[in-house]
């Protein structure tokens, strides 16, 4: 029997070597023209075969990188402004840092001083609004005294009218007195809850002191006035608004509020497109737990509010991130 062995013989040994040296020998030779083509440029002048043609720009795509993106612009957010009627105009303004649900531009009474921002006179420097809007101290409801009994009132039978004779017309008897004209009503009511409570808005004003502001624009005008711009949520932000600062003033009236502490509190929440409210965040408060929990309340009792409108939706996508500072003074 055969003896089998892994040990090979030396004549198998030698040419195995001599293999193995000589594709080690094929493959620097041509790893050494590739490179020193690349080095001297051999390989430019060359006119590659018209079937390697995508296989070379497929090469020449994977050695490039992409080009990185151009850097965007940052934009800073802009912060609403409340504007009256009063301060509104047609054209936009040039360049505005708010805005609104309408145009405005910056003015104020005194135009005496050209300045990036016009002279406010008001008592407060945190919150940026032209006008003062005052609030009714809060009165907790009472019940309603029982009504009053009404005296009994003797009526007059109503004595039965003979029939009219039949026939194909009737003539009808006019009243012996002439009915006194009411007149229209000075406003009609609201037929939509949209248009109530854009009456509500124009009746109630956010809440807030006007602020003061060193400044001064030459453009003159009876009411100061910030360079502001319309988009298209601009109403729904300000429903947003005034519904959260009514809110906050409720609370703080119901705790008998009397400026015990003073600070700030910023809340960011996330609105979503059905008008809920969700990842609710204190991110600072200096004012203490009770008086930061009360913003968090102001700003989640309210919802859910409307849902956006079609426009405000395509432009802004499905959730808005959204930070409110509260002061305390």
């Amino acid at each position: 029997m055969p003896r089998w062995s892994l040990r090979q013989d030396r004549a198998e040994s030698s040419r195995l070597a001599w293999a193995v040296m000589l594709s080690l020998a094929v493959h620097l030779a041509v790893l050494g023209t590739y490179t020193a083509g690349r080095r001297f440029h051999w390989w430019d002048a060359l006119r590659w075969p018209a079937w390697l043609q995508p296989a070379k720009k497929l090469a020449e795509m994977l050695r490039k990188k992409p080009d990185a993106p151009p850097p965007q612009p940052h934009e800073a957010p802009l912060l609403f402004v409340e504007v009256t009627p009063e301060q509104a105009v047609a054209a936009p303004p040039k360049e505005a840092k708010f805005y609104s649900n309408k145009n405005a531009v910056a003015a104020n009474p005194e135009a005496n001083r050209d300045a990036d921002m016009p002279k406010i006179t008001g008592t407060q420097k945190q919150v940026i609004k032209t006008e003062t809007a005052p609030r009714e101290k809060y009165v907790p409801l009472q019940p309603s005294p029982p009504p009053a009994p009404k005296a009994a009132q003797a009526q007059e039978e109503a004595k039965p009218k003979p029939a009219q004779p039949p026939g194909d017309l009737a003539m009808a008897k006019p009243e012996p007195t002439l009915r006194k004209d009411e007149g229209s009503e000075a406003q009609a009511r609201p037929r939509t809850l949209e248009e109530a409570r854009a009456r509500q808005q124009q009746k109630n004003p956010v809440l807030g002191e006007k602020m003061n502001m060193d400044g001064g624009v030459t453009r003159h005008r009876q009411f100061a006035s910030l360079d502001t711009k319309e988009t298209p949520f601009g109403d729904y932000d300000a429903e947003l608004v005034e519904a959260i600062s009514q809110r906050w003033y409720s609370l703080l009236d119901q705790r008998d509020y009397a400026s015990d502490g003073r600070g700030k509190v910023v809340v960011q929440f996330t609105l979503n497109y059905d008008g809920r409210v969700t990842d609710v965040s204190m991110e600072e408060n200096s004012v203490g737990e009770v008086l930061g929990y009360i913003c968090q309340k102001a700003v989640q009792d309210p919802s859910p509010f409307k849902p956006w409108p079609r426009e405000m939706r395509r432009l802004q996508g499905d959730t808005r991130h959204i930070q409110f500072t509260f002061y305390y003074n």
